[in-house]
């Protein structure tokens, strides 16, 4: 049986558009083998998944559980969790890191002002601080919710450690298992498909620097996949790297098109044209899956406006 990320790479389908979408990423250590609903099918007490996910129902926080690369025997809870936020808008992206020995603790979090970019309740309950260190290079591993993510994530995330990478971390779900290995960069949090090791090292280095490579980015978590795809295209067509220097201002339409108003932190705006059309010819969107017809999002146009007299 053919692997769906062999099918979507040999479609040659595009990526752009396609992360999954989160203002905010609440990652929370857990070891040991994961379920397909890791945060009820793990061994983090389930009661405490379910009460997770309820807590961050429409609040724009998106929760998973993390582990270091390597082998994935039960040790036992561990003592010592590592615990992170991430605000991923533009412009006040951050990055914040704390340690817990009772995961409960995070149902004290204020889940509504993280979506927002508040940071005060995790540091609070938490007594976290900024994270100084080297960005997270998160890397879908879950094989239960799809083999491609174990085949091809697991080695990366081994490969990337290996190689002295101290912000890989394994990640329960990033969404587009046929674009494996996917990869999540934090603090930005742009995603990444069909990843290899030495482009993660280049995506890295680029958020050292405040950058984003826009080769193999599936979107910036921050936006709806509209925006993500008009926002890369954008990128593209004005030779723009800088990570904060774009924001996606307005989206206009519905499915499927959208007119989506990109704007530059120097006052300049373009207007992206984005359609939505379904892939063909059908392919599994998961192993083992019925073939189907994804939506893909091309972008039709991009328009730089005239610029508008300041209001006096």
């Amino acid at each position: 049986m053919s692997r769906c990320a062999t099918v979507s790479r040999d479609l040659d389908e595009p990526i752009a558009g396609t992360a999954a979408t989160a203002r905010t990423w609440l990652l929370l250590e857990q070891p040991g083998p994961w379920g397909a609903q890791a945060l009820t099918m793990s061994h983090l007490d389930p009661a405490l998944g379910r009460a997770l996910e309820k807590a961050a129902e429409g609040t724009g926080v998106r929760i998973a559980l993390i582990r270091r690369p390597g082998r994935h025997a039960d040790f036992g809870t561990p003592a010592v969790r590592q615990v992170y936020a991430a605000h991923t808008t533009p412009g006040s992206a951050w990055l914040h890191g704390a340690t817990t020995r009772t995961p409960e603790e995070l149902l004290g979090l204020d889940f509504a002002a993280l979506g927002k970019g508040d940071p005060r309740s995790f540091d609070a309950a938490l007594q976290g601080r900024p994270h100084t260190g080297d960005p997270l290079a998160l890397v879908c591993t879950n094989g239960k919710r799809d083999r491609c993510c174990a085949l091809l994530g697991r080695p990366l995330a081994a490969e990337l450690a290996a190689s002295g990478v101290e912000g890989a971390w394994e990640v329960t779900h990033l969404g587009g298992h046929r674009f494996s290995p996917t990869l999540l960069v934090l603090p930005y949090g742009y995603a990444y498909g069909r990843a290899q090791a030495p482009h993660v090292k280049e995506i890295l280095q680029g958020v050292r620097e405040g950058r984003v490579v826009v080769e193999g980015c599936r979107g910036g978590s921050a936006w709806e996949r509209p925006g993500q795809a008009a926002e890369l295209a954008v990128r593209s067509a004005a030779r723009e790297d800088t990570a904060d220097a774009l924001s996606v201002v307005r989206t206009d339409g519905s499915a499927p098109l959208w007119k989506v108003t990109v704007a530059h932190t120097d006052g300049r705006r373009w207007s992206v044209e984005v359609a939505q059309s379904a892939s063909a010819p059908p392919r599994p969107e998961s192993c083992g899956s019925a073939l189907g017809s994804p939506a893909r999002m091309d972008v039709v146009s991009v328009r730089e406006l005239e610029p508008t007299a300041p209001t006096r």
